[in-house]
């Protein structure tokens, strides 16, 4: 799909520099650029989500799970 953006200059130079140094169309630079911006942002939503439900659920372990794990723990060498 072709799209038309207004980009400051000076992201525009340097992004043109770094298409010749990497030797990438730039179609493909700004695909590339805007893929990785869109991932992260969705990375962000899925740990606010995790935040949310966690952050409602108490995070304590039963006394005797704890227990547990603890004696599992002390019979292994590490």
């Amino acid at each position: 799909m072709k799209v038309a953006i207004s980009i400051p200059d000076d992201v525009f130079e340097s992004a043109e520099a770094l298409g010749k140094r990497l030797g990438m169309p730039r179609s493909r630079l700004y695909a590339t650029a805007v893929a990785d911006f869109v991932a992260k942002h969705q990375g962000r939503k899925v740990t606010e989500v995790l935040d949310r439900v966690y952050g409602t659920e108490d995070s304590h372990l039963d006394s005797r799970v704890r227990r547990v794990q603890r004696r599992s723990i002390e019979r292994n060498t590490w």
